[in-house]
């Protein structure tokens, strides 16, 4: 109730509508504004009068800096394995691509990923993150014998940290190379989806969202499974196969699944499903907690939502993934203070003011948003 109430427009001092407002809204729109709020004996003066020049980064409507697709290639590795591509709006897409293999994961994949996390992570006008995989699979897990034939491959893997950025700002991340093509989509403050014929996952990616959409050959396994836990959203076909399948090695979960399960799933299922490495249905994984939910095109279900999350703030969908992120295992004293040092640092804020405005059909572009790694 107090937010809404502090969301109203009319209710904001003259100074603060001098700092905010201006150029940025045209003749007609201000007239609707000050109609719609009643107070436009004040502000109307001050439409024309004032620009946003105390902004650090002007209003954009094309979110992305990324003016074409983008293919990352490492060192000594014929083909690119990830490609990433602007849809518009903020909007990105991440294409697994090594489709020859079903987009399993050799030591060029495993870099590939992070680098792509590490990189979108610190574009600040991207908002939602879909990522897919090309080909008849989202990924199969590990190419066992590549990584085994590899050289120092798995001490590459596993050794801490790798070197890619952890938060805004680059500041160097706590995972290895195997954890950080999971965990650092989940620090990203956004969005992540994920979805590819029959898999989609949404979930932590800076400062937007991440949508993952996994398929095939009706598997997503092991190290692919454990990618697609890092997303905000899941969502599947519901003939998917999904596994978290290291016991058949003898091996367990090491990609970050201690946490990115742990906050989907009930201790005992998880435990369950690590211990005897089972195939389960997409739709046997929505009932689990795995899955968001099933569709038949999961890219659709992708866009649909990534969608809707470009009309809200971008500092609201951030702060809302850091205060889930920070609180789901906390303490409630934790939990609760964190929610109201969030909302003080939305409150009053050019990007919640266009939000607010947009709920009296007001349509003001947003600002990038901010360093929440700042804290």
């Amino acid at each position: 109730m107090l937010l809404q109430i502090i969301s109203l427009c009319y209710q904001l001092e003259l100074e603060m509508m001098q700092s905010y407002f201006g150029k940025a809204l045209s003749s007609p729109e201000a007239a609707a504004f000050c109609r719609k709020t009643q107070i436009r004996h004040q502000i109307a003066p001050i439409m024309t009068s004032r620009s946003f020049s105390n902004q650090k980064d002007p209003p954009s409507q094309n979110y992305t800096k990324l003016s074409s697709t983008k293919s990352i290639t490492i060192p000594n590795s014929q083909d690119p394995r990830v490609q990433i591509s602007p849809l518009g709006n903020g909007i990105t897409h991440v294409l697994l691509s090594r489709p020859s293999k079903l987009n399993s994961l050799d030591l060029p994949m495993f870099e590939s990923i992070a680098s792509a996390a590490s990189t979108i992570r610190n574009d600040k006008d991207c908002r939602v993150v879909i990522m897919s995989g090309e080909g008849r699979a989202f990924c199969t897990g590990l190419d066992a014998k590549s990584v085994a034939f590899e050289g120092r491959a798995l001490e590459r893997l596993l050794d801490r940290p790798s070197g890619y950025s952890g938060g805004d700002g680059g500041k160097e991340g706590i995972g290895n190379l195997a954890q950080d093509v999971g965990y650092l989509w989940s620090l990203c403050f956004g969005c992540r989806l994920s979805g590819n014929c029959q898999f989609l996952s949404l979930q932590y990616c800076m400062g937007c969202a991440l949508v993952e959409t996994l398929h095939n050959v009706r598997k997503t396994n092991g190290t692919g499974m454990q990618i697609a836990l890092g997303a905000d959203f899941r969502f599947s076909t519901p003939d998917c196969k999904l596994s978290i399948m290291e016991a058949r090695w003898g091996l367990i979960p090491d990609m970050s699944a201690s946490i990115t399960l742990r906050e989907l799933v009930r201790s005992d299922v998880a435990k369950e499903l690590t211990m005897t490495g089972r195939i389960i249905s997409g739709e046997d994984g929505q009932k689990l907690g795995l899955v968001t939910r099933c569709v038949e095109d999961p890219m659709e279900e992708a866009l649909k939502v990534a969608k809707e999350i470009v009309e809200r703030s971008p500092d609201s969908v951030a702060a809302a993934k850091e205060l889930f992120n920070s609180t789901w295992v906390a303490d409630d004293e934790t939990c609760l203070k964190k929610e109201t040092d969030l909302q003080l640092r939305l409150i009053k804020t050019y990007n919640q003011i266009a939000a607010s405005g947009r709920q009296f059909g007001v349509s003001l572009p947003y600002f990038r948003r901010q360093d929440w790694d700042a804290r």
